[in-house]
């Protein structure tokens, strides 16, 4: 994956966040050259930060993204305890970063020399990895079911485009381990109004604490949502998916160089295809993965 396109990053660019209890810290990433670059919004998994997932960031942003990283309120550099008055709702606390980050894109960008007017605000896409990708799905048209059975608020935002959701949560009902239903009762995302077009990625090795079922719950976003969808299964990937997380992490009990690479290719080259910026790639990663033949994972489209 080595690439030696040029890129800045800056960080932290602070927002103020006063109902939030600290301020957002966010982590912007750009090609030092090109212009109308697009966007892709991040959302790292429980504990992380902004810090991490440089494995995708530095692919990304080498072949002309520009990548904003939150660092949401669960994150362990922040050491909030577990009995904090925001835990129940750090869920929807994390869903208002995104929204706060959209919301004040000048700002973060023009913090970068030289990117002003660089960026596209029109071609923007939401990722994330495990809660991260949760999270991201909510703008995307994902609802969280209640208490009462019921989806709860649509919070999809129109800015938005399009969505690269990697180790996605499932149908929590009725699917959830007493321990997940007892502390993260909100892993109940509904997927019949997630409209946008999206790329969910599962490993096939994933087998989760968090759920009855097997590693085919995180592919419940690509079979139970309408609209454009794909669906990359990673074969003997588990939930880092070959080391998403950053380069050589101890949580890594997958590490796969190769499965990493691919997985950044085939993001890549679907972003370019959702967001009208080129095809010939995506149309490449569907012909050689379509079929079962292929040693590191099968792609399917709708």
């Amino acid at each position: 994956m080595l690439d030696t396109s040029p890129v800045i990053s800056v960080k932290p660019i602070v927002l103020s966040a006063p109902q939030r209890g600290v301020d957002l810290q966010v982590r912007i990433t750009a090609p030092f050259a090109g212009d109308q670059l697009p966007l892709v919004l991040f959302a790292h998994g429980f504990g992380k930060s902004f810090n991490d997932y440089a494995p995708l960031v530095d692919y990304w942003t080498a072949h002309g993204f520009i990548v904003v990283q939150p660092t949401f309120l669960d994150s362990r550099t922040l050491a909030i305890a577990p009995d904090d008055p925001r835990t129940p709702d750090i869920w929807r606390w994390r869903v208002d970063d995104l929204v706060r980050v959209l919301d004040n894109l000048d700002t973060i960008v023009a913090a970068v020399p030289g990117l002003a007017g660089r960026a596209d605000p029109d071609r923007i896409v939401a990722a994330g990895h495990s809660w991260g990708a949760t999270t991201a799905s909510s703008l995307l048209g994902a609802r969280v079911i209640g208490a009462d059975g019921l989806p709860g608020e649509d919070m999809t935002d129109p800015r938005v485009r399009a969505g690269v959701l990697m180790a996605l949560a499932g149908d929590g009902q009725q699917n959830l381990t007493p321990f997940a239903a007892e502390h993260f009762a909100f892993m109940s995302p509904e997927f019949s109004r997630m409209n946008a077009p999206a790329l969910v990625v599962a490993g096939d090795a994933d087998q989760s604490a968090l759920t009855t079922r097997g590693p085919d719950w995180w592919t419940d976003g690509y079979h139970r949502s309408p609209g454009e969808k794909a669906l990359l299964t990673l074969f003997g990937a588990e939930h880092s998916l070959g080391g998403i997380p950053g380069y050589a992490v101890t949580e890594t009990t997958d590490e796969d160089p190769a499965r990493v690479a691919l997985l950044a290719r085939v993001t890549t080259a679907f972003l370019g295809h959702v967001l009208g910026i080129e095809d010939a790639a995506w149309k490449r990663e569907v012909a050689e993965l379509s079929s079962a033949g292929h040693p590191k994972g099968v792609l399917v489209t709708e």
